[in-house]
C-alpha cells in the first residue's frame, strides 16, 4: 500500500505570545501547525512528533479526534500554541491534555478571523504554506506545561456535518500540499456506519485498507508514514438502498480542453452492495493452474510454486472445478479435463503437485494450448493461473505467434492471470496474455515469495459478482469518449469499478454499466451532470491522463514484438500524444522523465526534437527490452499507472520505476490541484504556458502584499490555493491572465 499522510509542521519565532486577534497578531515561539508540512525556519523547543487521527462517521455526521504528541526538546518547561485549520461549520467537541497544568481551552475562530491569523503568520515567517487554508475556520488552543526532555499528548475532537451528493458522502481532513516533508508520521483509522448499506469506501488522495464489519459498517485504515505523502485526506463512501446490482457516483471536472469548453472529464465509481454479494446466485469458478517445471525453476522457486498450487486447490469451494497443467519441454496434466473439488480430488491433486520436479526447457505455447483446449464447465467462470520463470525455449518461440495462438484457442473466454517469476521473462507477452483476456499480470521479483503473490491474487478472485461488464451511453444528446480502461474487468467481492473518460455535452449524460450475474443480465444507470462539475475534482483529469499515457506506452511495447520501425506512422502518432500528455499533465515515464529537466526546452520549435528523442528512447527501450530487469521495470511502471485509482498530492505521476525495479521520484514536476508545474530554476511554471514561459506576465504579484492575499482568496474559492504553497516564484494562468507571483526577499 502506498504510504499516506506525511509530515507535520512546527512553526515558530522568538516573539511575544499569541494574544488578541488583530491585523497583525504576534507569533508564539512554540507554534504548532499539525496540517502543514515544513519544519520551523528557526529552532524551537517544542515540536510535534506524531499525530493519530481517529474518525467516527455515522451517516453524515463526522467526529474527528486528533491525538498530537508534543515533544519538548529544550531544557525548561514550555507552553505550545496549536492552530488547527478545520472545515467551515465544524464545532469543538472536547479537548484533553495529559499534562499537570490547568485544562486548556479550545477556541473556534470563524474564517474571517482565521484569515487574519493565516495572513499574519505568512507575512511574519515569509512562508507561503499556510496560505492554502485561507477560507477555512481555525481552532486555537495551548498546552502547558510540556516538561523538559519529554512528551505529552493533546487530544482535540471536533464535529461536522458532511456533504452528500446522491448516494455519496464526502469527508476530508485539510492538510497542506507543500512540497517538503519533516519526517513526522501521521496515522489514521476511520469507523463508518450508515443506516443504509455501504457499497464501498473510496479515497481520491491516498491508498486505504478497508475491513467490512457488516453491510452498513466499515473500518478504514491508513498506516503511519514518515515524510512520504501529503495533501488533504479525502474519503468518500457510497450508501444506498439494497436494490440494483451496483451503487454508483460520478466526479466531474469541467475543462476547456474538451469539446471546445462544452465538456470535461469524469470518473465513475461503482461497487456492488454487500447484500448483493450475500444474496446473489453463486457463480462457481473453474481454475486451471499452469505451472512451469523447467530446469530454471529448480530449488526454492519450485518449492514455492508447489505450495502456491496447493493453496489454490485448498481455497476452492466444494463443487468448484480445477485442473493442473505442468510443463517444461513436455506437457502433462492432473486430469484430462477440470474436475469438481471434493475431499478425494483435492487429496489426489496435492499428491500430484508434491511429485512435480523441475527439469528441461520452457514450452509456453503448448502449455497454453493444453490449458485452453477443453470446453469450460457449464455455469462456471473459467480462470487460468499461468506461471513461468523463463522465455519460450521449446516449440513456438515467436512472441506474436504465441499471443495470436492464445487468442484463437481461447474460445471459452478464459481469464488468463499471468505470473512472471524473476527477470528472465517476456513481460510484454505475459501482460498481453492477461489484458486481452480481461485478467491481470503479476511479476514476482527475485526476493519475493511465489506462494504469497499467487495466493494474494487468488484471494481477490473469490466471489464473482458481475462478469463481462460493459460501459455504454444511454442518452442520445450527449456522448463520452477516451474511456480508460477501454474494457472493464470482471467484478469480484470487494472490487470497485473505476471508469474515466471525457464527456462532451452541456446537458446531463445518462450512462449504464451492464453485465452478467450468474445466468441473468443486470445493469445500473447513473448520470454525468455537467452542472455538478467542479475544479475541486482536479484529480480526475490527472488520473485519466496517467492511465492514458500508460495505455499508449503499453501499445508501443506490444508493437515492439512486431518490429515496428521508427518511421512507422502509428509510432509517430503514439509518441506525439505521449509527449503532449506528459507535458500537459506532468505524467512522467521512464521515456519522458527528461522533459522535467530544467535544460529541456518545451517550446514549439523544440517539439520535433523532443518527439525524436522520446521516439528513439521508446524504440530502443520499450521495443528492445522484452526480458530482463529493464523489461520487468517497464511493465511495473505501466501496470502501476494503469491501475491507479487516486491522485495523491505527493505527485504519484512524477514516480517512475527504473531499471533497478524501484520507484524514482522526479522532483522537477509538481501536480497541484488541477494544475501541473515544471521547475525552472527558482520558478515554477504552469504547464499551459511552457511554450511561452519567457513572455512577460500580464500581472506581477509580490509575496505578502494585499494583492497576494486577494489572489490567494480567489484561488481558494476554486480549490487551487495550494498553487501558492510552492517554494519560489510561481508563474501561472489565472482567470485567463498570466500571473507571476514573486517570492521577494
Amino acid at each position: 500500500m502506498r504510504p499516506i499522510l506525511a509530515a507535520v509542521l512546527a512553526l515558530g519565532l522568538a516573539v511575544p505570545a499569541l494574544g488578541q486577534i488583530s491585523d497583525h497578531p504576534p507569533i508564539h515561539p512554540n507554534l504548532i501547525m499539525p496540517q502543514v508540512l515544513r519544519r520551523p525556519a528557526r529552532p524551537q523547543p517544542v515540536v510535534l512528533s506524531a499525530v493519530h487521527a481517529n474518525v467516527q462517521i455515522t451517516d453524515q455526521v463526522a467526529i474527528t479526534t486528533l491525538e498530537m504528541t508534543l515533544t519538548n526538546e529544550g531544557g525548561t518547561p514550555q507552553e505550545a500554541v496549536v492552530l488547527l485549520p478545520v472545515p467551515n461549520g465544524a464545532s469543538v467537541r472536547s479537548l484533553q491534555y495529559d499534562g499537570t497544568g490547568p485544562e486548556p481551552n479550545a477556541e473556534l475562530l470563524p474564517r474571517d478571523e482565521a484569515r487574519k491569523i493565516y495572513e499574519s503568520i505568512v507575512r511574519s515567517m515569509r512562508d507561503p504554506a499556510l496560505v492554502e487554508f485561507v477560507g477555512l475556520s481555525l481552532i486555537r488552543t495551548s498546552a502547558f506545561p510540556v516538561p523538559a526532555g519529554s512528551s505529552q499528548k493533546l487530544r482535540l475532537t471536533y464535529e461536522q456535518v458532511l456533504a452528500r451528493d446522491g448516494s455519496r458522502v464526502d469527508y476530508d481532513v485539510p492538510r497542506s500540499e507543500a512540497f517538503a516533508a519533516d519526517g513526522v508520521a501521521w496515522s489514521m483509522d476511520a469507523d463508518i456506519r450508515s443506516k443504509d448499506p455501504i457499497a464501498t469506501v473510496y479515497s481520491s488522495s491516498h491508498d486505504i485498507v478497508t475491513q467490512r464489519i457488516a453491510e452498513n459498517h466499515l473500518r478504514v485504515k491508513l498506516t503511519a508514514s514518515p515524510g512520504a505523502d501529503r495533501g488533504s485526506l479525502k474519503l468518500s463512501y457510497l450508501a444506498g438502498p439494497t436494490s440494483g446490482a451496483l451503487s454508483a457516483t460520478v466526479f466531474a471536472y469541467p475543462s476547456t480542453d474538451v469539446a471546445g469548453g462544452k465538456g470535461g472529464y469524469f470518473l465513475l465509481l461503482a461497487a456492488p452492495p454487500a447484500s448483493l454479494a450475500e444474496s446473489r446466485e453463486k457463480v462457481r469458478r473453474e481454475v486451471v493452474i499452469v505451472l512451469d517445471r523447467s530446469g530454471s525453476m529448480r530449488g526454492e522457486k519450485m518449492k514455492q510454486a508447489r505450495e502456491a498450487a496447493i493453496q489454490v486447490v485448498r481455497g476452492l469451494g466444494e463443487g468448484e472445478f480445477f485442473n493442473i497443467v505442468d510443463y517444461s519441454d513436455s506437457i502433462a496434466s492432473f486430469a484430462p479435463a477440470p474436475v469438481a473439488k471434493d475431499a478425494s480430488t483435492a487429496e489426489k491433486a496435492e499428491a500430484y503437485i508434491a511429485r512435480l520436479e523441475a527439469n528441461g526447457g520452457t514450452n509456453i505455447h503448448d502449455a497454453l494450448a493444453e490449458a485452453l483446449r477443453v470446453p469450460a464447465t457449464q455455469g462456471t467462470l473459467p480462470l487460468v493461473l499461468f506461471l513461468t520463470d523463463g522465455l519460450p525455449t521449446v516449440g513456438e518461440r515467436n512472441e506474436v505467434r504465441i499471443r495470436e495462438a492464445a487468442k484463437a484457442m481461447n474460445k471459452e473466454s478464459r481469464r488468463i492471470f499471468t505470473f512472471g517469476v524473476g527477470f528472465d521473462v517476456n513481460s510484454p507477452l505475459l501482460s498481453n496474455l492477461a489484458t486481452t483476456s480481461r485478467a491481470a499480470s503479476t511479476f514476482i521479483l527475485p526476493q519475493e515469495d511465489v506462494e504469497v503473490k499467487v495466493s494474494q491474487v487468488f484471494r481477490r478472485l473469490s466471489g464473482p459478482v458481475m462478469t463481462r461488464p460493459v460501459f455504454e451511453v444511454v442518452s442520445t444528446d450527449g456522448r463520452v469518449r477516451e474511456l480508460q480502461p477501454a474494457a472493464l474487468a470482471d467484478v469480484f467481492e470487494g472490487d470497485q469499478v473505476v471508469v474515466l473518460g471525457w464527456y462532451e455535452s452541456e446537458s446531463p449524460v445518462r450512462v449504464r454499466v451492464r453485465g452478467m450475474l450468474g445466468a441473468r443480465e443486470v445493469s445500473f444507470e447513473t448520470v454525468i451532470d455537467p452542472a455538478q462539475a467542479s475544479a475541486r475534482n482536479g484529480f480526475v483529469p490527472r488520473l485519466w491522463a496517467t492511465r492514458k499515457v500508460a495505455a499508449l506506452v503499453d501499445e508501443v511495447r506490444q508493437a515492439g514484438a512486431e518490429g515496428a520501425s521508427q518511421s512507422d506512422s502509428r509510432m509517430k502518432e503514439l509518441v506525439d500524444e505521449i509527449v503532449r500528455l506528459s507535458t500537459r499533465f506532468g505524467v512522467l515515464t521512464e521515456y519522458t522523465a527528461f522533459l522535467a529537466r530544467e535544460d529541456t526546452s518545451l517550446s514549439p520549435a523544440s517539439r520535433p526534437e523532443l518527439r525524436a528523442a522520446v521516439e528513439l528512447n521508446l524504440r530502443d527501450r520499450a521495443q528492445g527490452e522484452r526480458a530482463g530487469a529493464g523489461g520487468v521495470a517497464q511493465q511495473a511502471d505501466v501496470a502501476a499507472k494503469q491501475a491507479a485509482s487516486n491522485a495523491p498530492a505527493a505527485g504519484f505521476y512524477n514516480v517512475v520505476v527504473g531499471r533497478e525495479v524501484r520507484a524514482v521520484r522526479e522532483s522537477a514536476v509538481n501536480q497541484v490541484a488541477d494544475k501541473t508545474f515544471f521547475g525552472r530554476g527558482n520558478r515554477w511554471v504552469d504547464a499551459s504556458i511552457l511554450d511561452s514561459e519567457d513572455e512577460k506576465p500580464d500581472l506581477t504579484v509580490d509575496f505578502g502584499t494585499d494583492d497576494y492575499f486577494r489572489l490567494a482568496g480567489e484561488l481558494a474559492s476554486e480549490g487551487r490555493a495550494a498553487v501558492l504553497a510552492q517554494q519560489g516564484d510561481v508563474y501561472l494562468v489565472h482567470r485567463a491572465k498570466r500571473v507571476l507571483v514573486r517570492q521577494t526577499q
